[in-house]
């Protein structure tokens, strides 16, 4: 049974992201990077391990998230990975205040069609900030009804899908789940339409 707070459990999301910032490891030392909705955080791990200056996040509303996301350093040896409560949609004084990003990390926060534009939203206030920086994000296809294509084009950002067998994630033992029904993951790549003269 899953804990009401969906980020105390690995989604196959999770999997997918860390093996795309795996297979770019290459790139990320002395990169700086924030993970949002983190829960138990394997991209950002996983990203800190391969040498990124990361930074954890997920809602100051969940202290349990949050608490996992330490919990998560401590057992990679990661002590002083930063972990901030940051709420989507909300502009606080830690959003204000985090230093230069260059590659924000989002497993599966497009979850809750509720919450899309909240997301969206903080996504753009950070790339405004930090107009070179892109936004990985890996989600589950649930509904054939949702899209966040009109909020992309609503907040002036432009998508890429990245296909999953490009970095090795189509194996089934990554991407799969151990949770009834069929589980596809889709990636792409979010950064502002105008920093390609779009």
């Amino acid at each position: 049974v899953l804990d009401s707070q969906y980020g105390l459990y690995v989604w196959p999301c999770a999997v997918v992201l860390a093996q795309y910032v795996w297979a770019h490891r290459r790139s990320l030392p002395g990169k700086r990077v924030l993970e949002i909705g983190a829960g138990v955080s394997l991209p950002g791990v996983v990203a800190a391990r391969c040498g990124a200056r990361v930074i954890l996040s997920d809602s100051e509303e969940l202290p349990q998230c949050l608490q996992s996301c330490r919990s998560s350093c401590l057992l990679n040896r990661l002590p002083h990975v930063p972990v901030l409560g940051l709420t989507w949609g909300r502009v606080s004084p830690e959003l204000l205040s985090l230093p230069p990003i260059d590659i924000i990390l989002g497993s599966d926060v497009f979850f809750e069609p509720k919450d899309f534009e909240d997301i969206l939203t903080t996504i753009y206030f950070l790339l405004e900030k930090n107009p070179h920086a892109q936004f990985w994000t890996t989600y589950q296809v649930r509904s054939a009804d949702w899209s966040i294509e009109a909020l992309l084009c609503k907040w002036n950002l432009r998508s890429i899908h990245v296909p999953l067998h490009s970095f090795g994630a189509d194996k089934e033992h990554l991407a799969s789940s151990s949770m009834p029904g069929r589980h596809t993951i889709e990636m792409m790549i979010i950064s502002l339409a105008q920093s390609e003269g779009t």
